[in-house]
């Protein structure tokens, strides 16, 4: 417990140091840092005490009496309404006044009254949780160490904006904490009150610059996560009310009667689809891309996302073959297609990993609607896998834009001799998201079986026609990198010391995980799936609404068979060719000869004369397909199909749970 609660609240006490110290000082970075590390240090300490001394197959239950820290989170609350309350009117944003109320009053009074006291413990930790830990606290640590550096050249870049370095850190701070109380809560309103949390400081950082642009997209991101707010408040009225529980724990025990518990459910999943930035809901986190890069790799990664899609794999077993969970594969799997169709259509490189981040989102969505094991096993696989790689791309996207002062693809023409150390991460970044048998593909494979096996077929086709729009994007981003031109140089390395430092140990990581993540199935993320599940693997039979949700099957077998280790040697075989492969690109440029261009080349590859003897540039460019599906064509009909499913489904939920 004294580890759990230093997890939770040591990042909220480093955020308020940072909050209030002096411009650009060393202390800051410091501070910040040594805070970061600390975090890390303890995440670590945090999983291995609780696998080696405590059984987590039930889980280990902390807080039962809780009266005092009722009250306090009672007065926050209450803050964050007023902070949102003093934003919206100095924006003129009314309707966020609306949104806010609806979500915090019925929580203040639940809070004040008693009404939701309760004796059952607060916090609780299993293997999901001690995954979330280490997903945070490691990933979370190191984007914090990255944006101590980064946040100084990004000023010393954008002279235009005010630096309001110690500040941007601070919130990064709050975001860690926030994530830690979420994924350590069993107690509804506890989650609750952390969600918002989130919430309110994704708004914030967001809208840092200050630019009309930024503000506006804030904003954005604040009224779909409130709405979402408004959700999840709604279903702990219900529980407590009705169904006299407050804990998540608790609700999952009405599996054996799913009808009493459709419309919690149905509300806890509305609110994790908007967190997760599900469609129709995605707008909000491709506005986010206008933040500085350690926003968008925190929200994609470690925090913010992922707590829409941990909530979702925690209700899991409450889906199978009810309305909500056909509902959250429905709107996962599409989502999952759809944007990474969208992603083929841009070259902004931060508004591809957006896309991608959504995509894949969409899938471990999906799986957890599915509501059987084999596809929760995959989804939080893919967890794993996403939030590592993804952070990883990000910040080496930050780290280039820093250099350049560009992040466009079509800008990344020769990376890998201009900027060799960037090229190699953003290289088993693009590996680990797409290429067999990298990580992210034996998760997309085990999603593959669990779709066919539930009966999904919409899903199988979803997750085939995605995947292969998935490896079109990335494999163009791959081409830029190792298309060099004859007089390509290496640039000086202008990346900060800080951001090495978390790039480099992320990118370890990233290869690691290829290697053990039969152990993380066996010790950690099977044990998790067959306590879920009863110790069932599989439930194969037709999905209904009247199935018992508990169900019976098989013994949980291995996810992994023995066969899989001989992918175990190839994925090593092909870690250790890639640097040396590089490597040996950087010392061929004798080799190459001048390319044919449709005329007679200048000597440089980047020039032709043609046949009027007039010089002209040669460029080569990606293929975007803007005319075929691009962002104008497709985003706008997506967003109003799952619109329209979205209210049916949910007024079916309503319906079907109010009047039981």
């Amino acid at each position: 417990m004294p580890v759990l609660a230093f997890l939770i609240l040591f990042p909220f006490a480093v955020a308020f140091i940072l909050f209030f110290m002096k411009k650009d000082s060393k202390g800051r970075s410091v501070i910040a840092t040594g805070g970061a590390l600390a975090e890390l240090v303890a995440a670590v300490c945090f999983a291995a005490d609780n696998f080696l001394h405590h059984d987590l197959t039930m889980g280990t239950y902390y807080l039962s009496e809780t009266h005092t820290a009722d009250m306090v989170i009672a007065a926050g609350e209450l803050c964050l309404m007023l902070l949102v309350f003093s934003q919206a009117i100095k924006h003129h944003k009314y309707y966020i006044l609306f949104l806010s109320a609806l979500g915090t009053i019925p929580a203040l009074y639940l809070d004040l009254t008693g009404i939701s006291e309760t004796s059952s413990a607060h916090l609780k930790v299993d293997h999901l949780t001690v995954i979330m830990v280490l997903i945070v606290g490691i990933v979370g640590s190191l984007i914090c160490i990255y944006a101590v550096g980064y946040i100084r050249d990004y000023h010393h870049h954008h002279t235009e904006y005010q630096d309001r370095s110690g500040y941007f850190l601070s919130m990064l701070f709050v975001f860690l904490g926030a994530m830690m109380g979420l994924i350590s809560s069993d107690n509804l309103s506890w989650m609750y009150f952390f969600w918002e949390i989130t919430s309110v400081c994704s708004f914030l950082l967001i809208g840092y610059s200050k630019t009309p642009e930024a503000v506006t997209n804030s904003f954005r991101a604040l009224w779909m996560n409130l709405l979402g707010g408004c959700g999840f408040m709604a279903a702990i009225v219900f529980c407590v009310c009705v169904m006299e529980i407050t804990n998540i724990s608790q609700l999952l025990l009405f599996a054996t009667i799913p009808a009493m518990a459709v419309f919690p459910v149905a509300m806890l999943s509305f609110a994790a689809l908007t967190k997760s930035a599900q469609m129709p809901f995605c707008r909000w986190l491709l506005g986010a891309m206008v933040a500085p890069t350690p926003t968008s790799a925190l929200l994609h990664s470690a925090t913010m996302v992922k707590a829409g899609v941990y909530l979702l794999l925690r209700l899991s077993p409450m889906m199978y073959g009810t309305y909500t969970g056909i509902m959250v594969t429905v709107i996962g799997g599409f989502t999952f297609f759809a944007a990474s169709l969208l992603a083929i259509t841009v070259s902004d490189g931060k508004k591809i990993l957006a896309y991608s981040t959504i995509s894949n989102l969409g899938l471990i969505t999906a799986a957890a609607g599915c509501g059987i094991s084999e596809a929760v096993w995959a989804g939080i696989m893919l967890l794993i896998f996403h939030a590592v790689t993804k952070s990883m791309m990000f910040m080496s996207v930050g780290a280039y834009e820093n250099s350049t002062g560009s992040r466009d693809v079509e800008d990344m023409h020769g990376m890998i001799v201009r900027y060799p150390k960037l090229a190699f991460v953003m290289t088993i970044g693009i590996f680990g998201m797409s290429v067999v048998p990298m990580g992210m593909c034996v998760a997309k494979w085990a999603a593959l079986k669990a779709f066919i096996d539930s009966g999904y077929v919409y899903l199988t086709l979803f997750l085939c026609f995605g995947s292969a729009s998935t490896m079109f994007y990335w494999i163009k981003w791959l081409g830029k990198i190792f298309s060099v031109s004859r007089e390509s140089r290496k640039h000086e390395d202008t990346v900060h010391r800080s951001e090495w430092a978390a790039i480099y140990p992320l990118t370890f990581t990233a290869m690691l995980l290829c290697l053990v993540y039969p152990i993380i199935s066996a010790f950690v993320v099977n044990p998790y799936v067959q306590t879920a599940f009863n110790g069932s693997l599989n439930r194969l039979t037709a999905p209904g609404p009247a199935d018992d949700l508990a169900g019976s099957g098989p013994e949980l077998i291995a996810a992994i068979s023995t066969e899989d280790f001989v992918i175990m040697g190839v994925m090593l075989i092909c870690m250790c060719i890639l640097p040396l492969g590089m490597k040996y690109v950087n010392t061929v440029q004798e080799r190459r000869v001048l390319s044919y261009m449709s005329g007679f080349n200048t000597g440089n590859d980047r020039s032709f004369y043609d046949s009027q003897g007039e010089e002209k540039e040669q460029f080569l460019s990606n293929w975007y397909m803007n005319e075929v599906f691009g962002e104008k064509k497709l985003l706008r009909p997506c967003l109003m199909l799952t619109s329209a499913f979205l209210i049916v489904i949910m007024t079916a939920c309503t319906i079907g749970g109010l009047f039981i």
